[in-house]
């Protein structure tokens, strides 16, 4: 009886592993909402730095967290490097490119658990609005690929995009 159980273990643990190894070898998460300024009000808003504890979703989760700003004062080159509890780990963020309709972030996490992704902003004028995408995407090495058996990237990180774009909302849209 022992022996079947372990052979039936065995062939679910060995179908786990070919399935994983199946999954996509990248992620992608994205979210979008539509904010009442104009991009002209929410670039300064992702291209500084030090603007993002206005309504970054994981700027207030850590109030002793360690944040270090370096490189460019805004734009390309600026460097945030941070380090914190649990729920916000250790990571740094170097914006690469900035244009009026786009800016494009590396983004490193170093702990819990090391991730090298991508965040990519994206702005587009709808009248007197602005619809603002938030995105990231990345490779998904195997490590990732099992976790997304069991929970998403989508799933992980959805609600804090959300809550994050909702509370720029908020801040731009002040008069």
């Amino acid at each position: 009886m022992l022996k079947k159980l372990a052979l039936i273990v065995g062939a679910l643990l060995a179908a786990l592993l070919v399935f994983t190894i199946t999954r996509p070898d990248d992620f992608r998460v994205q979210r979008e909402i539509e904010i009442k300024a104009p991009p002209e009000k929410i670039m300064p808003l992702l291209t500084d730095f030090k603007q993002f504890g206005q309504w970054s979703p994981w700027e207030h989760l850590d109030p002793k967290m360690q944040r270090e700003f370096s490189g460019a004062p805004s734009g390309p080159g600026a460097i945030y490097a941070w380090q914190g509890n649990d729920d916000v780990g250790k990571g740094r963020m170097e914006i690469l490119s900035a244009t009026p309709e786009k800016v494009v972030i590396k983004l490193d996490f170093l702990s819990p658990f090391e991730a090298h992704n991508t965040a990519e902003y994206t702005l587009s004028r709808q009248g007197e609005n602005t619809r603002m995408t938030w995105a990231m995407f990345g490779p998904a090495n195997f490590l990732t690929k099992l976790m997304g058996v069991f929970i998403s990237m989508d799933s992980m990180v959805g609600k804090d995009f959300e809550k994050g774009l909702s509370q720029i909302k908020q801040v731009a849209e002040k008069p």
